[in-house]
């Protein structure tokens, strides 16, 4: 080994690799120590938010608003049923108005929450505490009104579109069974049968008849055949 050879081993081992360990290992304390962020996947808007920062029953109605907003969003924006949401989907209003309230109100009114949680200096109580003015509820209350709002909105939607594809299910179910039921096509059915069973009928007596006179035929030409032929020999022998 070079002496060139050994000072970059001694380089790499004693300088490359200390300093590549420490930084991995800042990196990995850093991710840990992070605060876990909101995670939805109908309104990725709220992924900077950590969930620390919201009170219990702000993320469970968050939850709701995304499980149910996910449903709402295929059930009214894959339009033409191929499982999933592209150009080729009709947009509708209803489907623009479900993602103006996950894209824009939710992720707005977690950000307004969060500003006045942010503007008390103390343990940061006065937005779950103070009445806002010339009202009757604290931001927190103001900020569930809102949350619940959109889940009554969101539930009265599936709700809709339940009872909606039920009234196709019946629908289809009429329309079968008066397809099926109809008097006319019974009577259509049993003309088909009747005409089908003449054929056979007619069929068999041919069969029948030519096979009568196929017999007849062979009895009346066999005897006279045989005559011939017995004239012939005699006629030999004389």
């Amino acid at each position: 080994m070079t002496q060139v050879t050994a000072m970059l081993v001694m380089f790499i081992l004693y300088g490359v690799l200390p300093v590549a360990g420490l930084y991995l290992g800042y990196r990995g304390l850093k991710k840990v120590t992070a605060p876990k962020m909101l995670e939805y996947k109908a309104m990725p808007q709220l992924g900077y938010i950590p969930e620390k920062s919201l009170p219990v029953e702000v993320k469970t109605a968050l939850e709701h608003i995304n499980e149910k907003g996910e449903k709402l969003r295929v059930i009214y924006g894959d339009t033409n049923n191929d499982g999933k949401i592209d150009d080729k989907d009709t947009v509708n209003e209803t489907y623009i108005m479900i993602q103006n309230l996950m894209d824009r109100h939710v992720p707005q009114a977690v950000t307004d929450y969060r500003r006045l949680h942010d503007l008390d200096v103390g343990d940061g109580a006065l937005a779950d505490s103070t009445k806002i003015k010339h009202s009757n509820v604290t931001g927190k209350e103001a900020l569930l009104d809102v949350l619940r709002t959109i889940n009554t909105q969101f539930d009265d939607l599936l709700n809709a579109s339940y009872h909606q594809d039920g009234q196709k299910l019946l629908a289809t179910n009429r329309y079968l069974q008066q397809r099926f039921n109809n008097p006319a096509i019974t009577t259509d059915i049993q003309k088909l049968n009747n005409d089908v069973n003449r054929v056979n009928r007619v069929n068999r007596v041919n069969s029948v008849s030519d096979a009568d006179t196929k017999g007849k035929s062979q009895a009346i030409e066999s005897p006279t055949g045989a005559n011939d032929r017995q004239v012939s020999a005699e006629d030999i022998k004389l």
